[in-house]
């Protein structure tokens, strides 16, 4: 399904962390793919939303390879983007993502960026993890069947 489609009719959306590192990273292929999602979010087509835990998973590997600049971009992306409202982990976050991860036995982090989706009150997820399809509260785009 080509992205403007995927989006037709998504207010908000919540970004998990791999559409982030791709874009960020300009990964071949599904960079692509996010950088069409950056430019309609860019365009106003819909509000997009981030987590702590995005973050701190973004941020693993360019620490880990001593890359302050690539963590500089991880941060302002994130934190600082026109569109993009970077949402914390809060008590009723908390008690939503122990819920989900009940319902669908997530592991915490899963349910955690899902509670935060939910709690921000997004329509969509964007990811690449198909085991989020099983959560049923609101749309799962998987970037693996998004094209340009």
């Amino acid at each position: 399904m080509k992205v403007s489609q995927a989006f037709l009719g998504v207010n908000k959306v919540f970004l998990d962390t791999a559409p982030i590192i791709y874009y960020v990273e300009g990964t071949p292929g599904l960079g692509e793919v996010v950088r069409e999602v950056f430019n309609l979010l860019a365009q106003g087509g819909f509000q997009a939303v981030g987590s702590p835990i995005t973050l701190a998973e973004c941020l693993v590997m360019p620490i880990r390879l001593g890359k302050p600049k690539i963590q500089r971009d991880f941060l302002e992306l994130l934190t600082n983007t026109d569109g993009i409202s970077f949402i914390p982990i809060t008590a009723s976050v908390s008690q939503k993502a122990a819920e989900i991860r009940v319902s669908y036995g997530l592991k915490l982090p899963d349910a955690l960026q899902v509670a935060v989706a939910l709690v921000a009150g997004c329509d969509a997820f964007l990811t690449n993890d198909i085991a989020l399809q099983r959560v049923s509260e609101l749309q799962v785009l998987i970037l693996g069947d998004l094209q340009i």
